[in-house]
């Protein structure tokens, strides 16, 4: 099982032909953004028009560009764009948890809430994390010399150790990877990465 995953498009027109060009290749199975794929709203249905005609599932969270609710009125009449933030998707035997928005918050009640929840449901399956932020303290979070990532999204890899944490936000970490115990983490950046799921 293949996807492709991307994460802070801004409406780049560019970058979008080609990634939907990926995306149609039969080797992929299905999409997952990161979100601010728009500017502040601007730039989404041309994004959910172009994916929906690759007839693909395209699972996506909002960035700190769509919070509120213009992702969810921007996907009305797409039947192959999903917004997943804050639920759990299973496919083919693995759990893709997603929670958008925000960016630069250290801390997150409500994600915190949730976490205990998705713990308690999804301890012993094969978690794919997707988060708007990155994890704390890990190369995903790097702004300088300053680490600026979620800590509440750490805790929760370290206690549920995901399969994969996919994350994006910072353009200053755009296509990097690390490692936290045995969970890959991924800024898929712009261009988009291919991730194969066994």
């Amino acid at each position: 099982m293949k996807f492709l995953t991307f994460t802070d498009l801004h409406e780049d027109k560019v970058v979008l032909k080609e990634l939907v060009k990926r995306a149609a290749q039969p080797d992929i199975d299905f999409i997952v953004c990161c979100g601010d794929i728009s500017t502040f709203g601007r730039g989404l249905t041309l994004v959910f028009k172009s994916f929906e005609a690759v007839k693909k599932p395209f699972y996506v969270i909002p960035g700190n560009h769509e919070e509120g609710e213009i992702l969810t009125k921007a996907l009305t009449g797409f039947s192959n764009c999903h917004n997943f933030d804050r639920q759990a998707i299973k496919i083919e035997g693995y759990v893709f948890l997603g929670y958008g928005g925000g960016g630069f918050s250290v801390q997150d009640e409500t994600f915190r809430k949730l976490a205990r929840q998705w713990y308690g449901k999804y301890k012993e399956e094969k978690v794919i994390l997707v988060t708007h932020g990155p994890p704390f303290g890990t190369a995903l979070d790097l702004m300088g010399q300053k680490h600026v990532g979620n800590k509440d999204f750490r805790q929760f890899i370290d206690r549920i150790k995901p399969k994969i944490a996919i994350s994006g936000h910072l353009h200053e970490a755009v296509g990097k990877m690390d490692t936290l115990g045995k969970t890959k983490l991924i800024n898929p950046g712009w261009e988009g990465m291919v991730v194969e799921l066994k």
